[in-house]
């Protein structure tokens, strides 16, 4: 990692995949720590997309990750900096260090970020931090609707969706369409990829989804228990596929190299964890308070060019036509020693809309006609169907979640 800021409040490291790494210290480090992960959490659920998106936290080391917002602006008039933090104002946060060296520029997509909120405000601290919703339009129900298709190139589908119910007495597996209180029970949906020769990857992707179902315990129900915080539980979860997709491959020489992806979204009472790994993604449609929608990728690819992106390097046409986009820098398996999964939460409210997908699916829609089909109340098989009409070079599945 290479080392971006060294104070007596924090130090700053750039990873080697353009993450950014932040280690609180000195006076009130941990009041520091602890509001500028309230805040990202917070404007997250407001949809503000010119910060640095929070990726992990961890209380103990005072540390945590983000996306990379770009670099660090030399110049830039009073009047725009005054308008970058107004603008900011209008997602319900107040920065309270208003200078140019919180201010960078995201040369992906031409954007002035503002970075460093361990000095800001919440103007309106009333609501829920990770929801930012009105809880009367938090959702009772959740429906679902999940499709898969082996495209027009491929004689096997390397692709799994998992669709799962957690109740007292145990796990369900749900159907492919359906609908669920969201308070009487916990509700696990996933996608993943696998990869390998011959069957193999068809393989790896069903090891993720079959771990998935053995290895909740039946109390998950509490987010803090026994077993640890759900957090934990999803970490481990990854690891342990990624160890049992590894001792497949040092055992049977067809499975030798064998990995997968996994994106999962884990829905408990008045909150949603993900946890991801890999280039299939999780996407919101959401709206603001005027009623304006709102999409957002919620998982970063981890392939090299994903890396690329974020640090500036190609541009967002570059990046969808690059000939190594698919090119994997994490995943389960593929005799990677050791996993990091993104995690993440945030809530829901009433009307919004959930994608899980896997790469066989973004390769025919760019996100934009994305945001149009779901915006429009498409269900998965569209999706997938047209995926396939566009593309089909490779499997294409989606699982969507619509809340009501």
């Amino acid at each position: 990692m290479r080392e971006e800021k060294n104070t007596r409040r924090s130090t700053v490291y750039i990873g080697f995949d353009g993450r950014v790494h932040k280690v609180f210290r000195g006076h009130e480090a941990e009041e520091r720590f602890n509001n500028e992960v309230k805040v990202l959490k917070y404007l997250e659920t407001r949809g503000c997309d010119f910060v640095p998106r929070l990726l992990d936290y961890d209380p103990d080391s005072l540390k945590i990750i983000t996306s990379n917002a770009g670099k660090k602006v030399e110049v830039l008039s009073d009047e725009k900096i005054n308008e970058i933090f107004n603008e900011l104002e209008g997602y319900g946060v107040r920065h309270d260090d208003q200078f140019l060296r919180n201010i960078t520029y995201r040369l992906s997509d031409g954007k002035f970020c503002v970075i460093d909120f361990e000095f800001a405000t919440i103007l309106d601290d009333s609501k829920p931090t990770l929801a930012g919703n009105d809880p009367k339009s938090s959702p009772a129900s959740v429906s679902w609707s999940c499709s898969t298709n082996v495209g027009r190139f491929r004689n096997n589908n390397e692709d799994a969706y998992l669709a799962l119910i957690l109740k007292a007495e145990g796990v369900h597996f749900l159907g492919s369409q359906g609908k669920s209180e969201i308070d009487n029970s916990d509700h696990i949906f996933a996608v993943s990829d696998g990869m390998g020769g011959a069957n193999s990857g068809e393989f790896a992707s069903r090891i993720a989804v079959e771990k998935i179902t053995s290895s909740f315990p039946q109390c998950f129900r509490s987010d803090v228990s026994e077993y640890g915080t759900s957090s934990d539980i999803l970490t481990q979860l990854f690891r342990d596929i990624n160890s049992e997709m590894n001792r497949y491959g040092e055992s049977y020489p067809e499975c030798k190299g064998m990995g997968a992806t996994l994106s999962m979204c884990l829905l408990l009472p008045g909150i949603i964890r993900i946890a991801h790994i890999g280039d299939s993604r999780i996407y919101h449609l959401t709206t603001d308070k005027e009623g304006n929608k709102i999409f957002h990728q919620l998982t970063d690819d981890d392939t090299r060019v994903a890396s690329l992106l974020k640090n500036g390097e190609i541009s967002k046409y570059e990046a969808r036509n690059h000939p190594m986009r698919n090119m994997l820098t994490k995943a389960l398996g593929a005799d990677n020693q050791f996993v990091d999964p993104q995690i993440n939460e945030f809530s829901v409210k009433e009307g919004d809309r959930l994608l899980i997908c896997s790469d066989g699916v973004t390769d025919g829609i760019c996100n934009n006609e994305l945001e149009g089909l779901l915006a429009k109340g498409s269900d998965a098989e569209v999706i997938v169907d047209y995926a396939v009409k566009v593309s089909g070079k490779d499997n294409a599945t989606a699982v969507l979640l619509d809340f009501f």
